[in-house]
């Protein structure tokens, strides 16, 4: 056997375990359904580099791990809809074309570089009724996920989507979603981020036209303060055993505590 020589499952074993490590040293990112679209939640002190953004009319994308890999796909996200929308219709740019389009170049990537990109992503389509809503998970070798009613992704992503389980329900209003939210993102006995620390964006059915809307400002502090810890009966339940014992710790780090150069996951 030649010296150095690695099987090929070997090889996409550790491609693997190199991007899944990049990606859990990012912030969490969480989805969800409420009455009248999808909202978006992310903690993130950056000002300048979204990890919430729109793609089109209808459709809204999230992502978590490196922000120059994941910019990337976002900025060719944008260009294939704009064709697709000059050339045919509007209507025929959709969230599920889109979650195809990504999901072929992740798992080109994955399959014939070196490297994986450290990236996950969610493309999500609000519809006219919440029948018609869609969100889409994608990891870094070009799988897809069809979730329903939320998804969380980066971070600690199985004890974000545990908690959000435990409090999501369908029909919620925009308050109680994003108390939901936020609670899910919170560790058991931990402190939540500043609003001037949080990206918050719904996909909301009943505006004109483009959907997207970002909710910043004095508008997130209302929203934030209208619904008074819709999941405040199950905080006793937080320090029990099971979650004492769980041994989760919050994500590491850069030095800076997150990255504004796109060489650390956001």
């Amino acid at each position: 056997m030649p010296f150095g020589y690695a099987s090929p499952e070997q090889i996409m074993r550790d491609k693997a375990d190199y991007a899944r490590k990049g990606i859990a040293r990012g912030r969490s990112v969480v989805v969800l359904q409420y009455a009248d679209g999808i909202l978006f939640v992310a903690p993130n002190p950056s000002r300048a580099l979204h990890k919430i953004s729109e793609i089109y009319d209808r459709i809204g994308f999230a992502a978590v791990g490196r922000y120059n890999e994941f910019e990337e796909l976002r900025l060719g996200g944008i260009r294939y809809a704009d064709i697709n929308g000059y050339t045919y219709d509007r209507s025929d740019v959709t969230g599920r074309g889109l979650a195809n389009l990504y999901a072929s170049n992740l798992g080109r990537i994955f399959t014939e570089s070196i490297k994986s990109l450290e990236v996950e992503v969610v493309v999500a389509e609000v519809g006219d009724t919440p029948d018609g809503d869609a969100i889409y998970r994608l990891t870094f070798d070009g799988s897809v996920f069809d979730e329903h009613g939320f998804a969380a992704m980066g971070g600690q992503a199985e004890a974000v989507a545990t908690r959000l389980k435990e409090r999501y329900r369908e029909a919620m209003s925009l308050a109680e979603a994003l108390e939901v939210a936020l609670a899910a993102l919170t560790e058991p006995g931990g402190e939540r981020p500043p609003v001037s620390q949080l990206e918050v964006a719904v996909l909301d059915r009943n505006r004109e036209h483009r959907k997207f809307l970002r909710l910043t400002g004095p508008r997130l502090e209302r929203l934030i303060s209208a619904t008074p810890a819709a999941s405040a009966p199950e905080a006793p339940e937080a320090p029990t055993a099971p979650e004492a014992g769980s041994g989760e710790k919050p994500p590491p780090t850069g030095p800076d505590g997150d990255f504004d150069d796109g060489s650390s996951p956001l």
